[in-house]
């Protein structure tokens, strides 16, 4: 017996280069995995405790975010058309400063609906209060890289314990559906010394870090003048490329960073809406890829973004590369869609269980309908996916074989409530208050 028989639905399953589209399968599932991909009709319904009818609609793996902060849904919107140090020193920083653990907590959940709804399945967030988050990850359903944000303040012992302790808590939580990363904000933030001591830490944890770098041209400059070496090249020198690494940004590697980065395995976070709304330019994907390293797509912050799309992400990402190497055949669909999987499963360490459709692999999977006016007429449907559909066209996600969303219907969260507390919340959260930061940006 099966416990879930997703019935004659197009499975679309890409594989980095390629993209296998089969139409007329079945899927079954047991327990938390895929057990059987099969040609329509070889499994009897009565064989599945569940039955999905998917006729009409894709089935492919569900959407890896790669890079987040789940809970900035909070200050969507509020920091719009200001330079990056603006936008932190005035605005974010700023309006961080009147969290509450609370606040978090509903943020994360209020992410997380945006995420079900959108076919996202796994996030790798990077933020505060994270134990908060994980109980919001908990609750919802989805699969979590969650790494707590830290600044090496003082002499960077606190934060560093607490991390620890929200490790020894929370990894491989929920059957391994959760895990932790250790999350130093970035080389222009924190101090070397306390970079130092989280690779240390990392190595002792097994845990790998989760990093912003090289988002900026000038934060490159800023690393050159102060330390010799691009920001890339201090993390590798402080051990932070030692262990598994997911480097958000990387707006700025150079060629000797890629190489780097490519040697240690590391993985890169893409997340081009937020390098547009903050004219910090355009990550070298291409040339990542020629290297082998393994990138995957983020949303970063909703204050950056305003969404967790990541079907906007995709579109964003083969364009922008198609447009900076004036050429029409790089980053084609099947590279684009393997982005948002299989490749962001490489990126969180996870490709040998999550990003396929195929039996042993976990069962986080997604049914996106293909009936939409925007969608028709399908003359293929790897282009409907990446240039067409929407986040509202998803139908149903499944994440470790449990049924979140079906009918565009969530079954684990109760939206109007969560939508009702955060608005409530919302014009404490945007004061602005000087003197009230968090951090401050400065690259000089």
């Amino acid at each position: 017996m099966y416990d879930l028989l997703i019935r004659d639905v197009t499975l679309v399953d890409p594989q980095g280069t390629t993209v296998q589209i089969l139409p007329g399968y079945d899927i079954a599932v047991r327990g938390n995995r895929i057990a059987a991909v099969q040609p329509t009709g070889q499994i009897a319904p009565a064989q599945a405790a569940e039955v999905i009818a998917g006729i009409g609609m894709a089935a492919m793996p569900g959407l890896i975010n790669a890079h987040a902060h789940s809970a900035m849904v909070l200050f969507r919107g509020s920091a719009e058309d200001v330079p990056i140090e603006i936008w932190f020193n005035d605005y974010i920083w700023s309006m961080e400063s009147n969290l509450t653990p609370d606040d978090i907590s509903w943020g994360a959940m209020l992410a997380a609906v945006e995420m079900i709804e959108g076919g996202v399945t796994t996030v790798a967030d990077h933020y505060f209060s994270m134990d908060h988050v994980a109980q919001a990850i908990a609750t919802s359903g989805l699969r979590g890289h969650l790494a707590w944000t830290m600044f090496g303040q003082g002499d960077g012992q606190g934060e560093l314990k607490q991390a620890a302790a929200f490790a020894e808590q929370w990894h491989g939580a929920l059957g391994g559906r959760i895990r932790v990363w250790l999350g130093p904000h970035a080389p222009y933030t924190c101090p070397p010394n306390f970079l130092r001591m989280v690779a240390v830490e990392a190595k002792q944890l097994g845990l790998g870090c989760h990093v912003h770098v090289s988002e900026t041209a000038g934060q490159v400059q800023a690393s050159l003048a102060q330390h010799g070496v691009t920001p890339i090249q201090l993390l590798e020198q402080l051990g932070l490329l030692d262990g598994p690494a997911l480097c958000a940004h990387a707006a700025h590697a150079t060629a000797e960073d890629i190489t780097l980065l490519a040697a240690h395995g590391a993985g890169v976070a893409h997340c081009p809406k937020t390098f547009l709304k903050l004219a910090a330019g355009i990550a070298p994907v291409v040339a990542m890829r020629e290297r082998g390293l393994a990138i995957g797509l983020g949303s970063d912050g909703a204050a950056s973004n305003n969404t967790l799309d990541i079907w906007e992400q995709m579109r964003l990402a083969a364009m922008l590369q198609k447009h900076e190497r004036a050429d029409a055949r790089v980053l084609s669909i099947p590279e684009a869609l393997s982005m948002a999987t299989c490749e962001g499963a490489r990126v969180i360490g996870q490709a040998a269980d999550l990003g396929r459709l195929a039996p042993g692999y976990l069962a986080d999977l997604i049914l996106v309908r293909l009936d939409g006016p925007h969608v028709q007429p399908v003359h293929s449907v790897g282009a409907a996916l990446l240039y067409a559909v929407r986040a509202s066209d998803v139908d149903t996600t499944i994440v470790d074989g449990r049924v979140l969303m079906r009918g565009r219907k969530l079954l684990t969260l109760d939206k109007a409530a969560i939508v009702r507390e955060v608005a409530e919340r919302s014009a404490r959260l945007g004061q602005r208050r000087p003197g009230r930061q968090i951090q401050t940006y400065r690259t000089e």
